[in-house]
């Protein structure tokens, strides 16, 4: 049973994991910046408050976190069943994922420096992980922070993408609009303009399904 300390111990943790306080997460996913406040917790009477569902399903979108994940990094429950093998999906640094030989020509990985990264639940066919570096992604994304890239995986407008166009740049990006001819591209850090690539020029396109910090 979920109790009202253990959800909210559960927003503080995933705050902290993705490096920020409680106001700058709900700021991140788009909620008003006091909507986490301690002082919203209970109300002037004793009565305990919830965070609504919307609310952490915001913040999982904006953390790329699933539920059990943002449950179990709060301690907000035990999984009382027996310990699992984790799968895991090839790991590539992205710097270097724009260079030849590291996808076949359907988008998957293929050829040898892979590395290997476990995932907290199964994986889709395909899979693979890039190691980000630099802070071009903030406040999202950060050095050292592993994403997991699936192309199979059915793209949205909103969806975080990583794309590699036939020039060996990849570019992760969030996809904007998608037509026959076009993609339009907005940047997770609001310093860097959105782009709009030619379908011609793109080699291939995966959703981000999962982050690690």
């Amino acid at each position: 049973m979920l109790s009202h300390s253990a959800i909210w111990d559960a927003i503080d943790a995933i705050a902290q994991r993705h490096g920020f306080s409680a106001s700058g997460l709900a700021r991140v996913a788009g909620l008003d910046p006091t909507a986490f406040n301690r002082s919203k917790r209970v109300s002037k009477d004793g009565r305990e408050r919830w965070p609504s569902t919307e609310s952490i399903a915001k913040v999982l979108d904006a953390t790329g976190e699933n539920f059990d994940q943002f449950l179990s990094g709060g301690g907000a429950y035990i999984q009382m069943a027996a310990p699992m093998m984790r799968p895991s999906v090839p790991l590539l640094g992205l710097a270097q994922a724009g260079s030849g030989g590291f996808f076949d020509s359907a988008g998957f990985p293929a050829g040898q420096g892979w590395d290997e990264v476990p995932l907290p639940s199964t994986g889709l066919d395909g899979s693979y992980a890039l190691e980000v570096s630099g802070d071009s992604m903030l406040p999202l994304y950060r050095d050292g922070d592993i994403i997991v890239v699936s192309p199979t995986a059915q793209l949205r407008r909103g969806d975080r993408v990583v794309v590699r166009t036939r020039e060996g740049e990849v570019l992760v990006k969030i996809l904007y609009r998608q037509t026959a001819k076009m993609l339009e591209l907005h940047s997770l850090n609001a310093e860097h303009k959105p782009r709009i690539i030619d379908i011609k020029d793109v080699e291939g396109m995966g959703r981000i399904i999962w982050a690690s910090q």
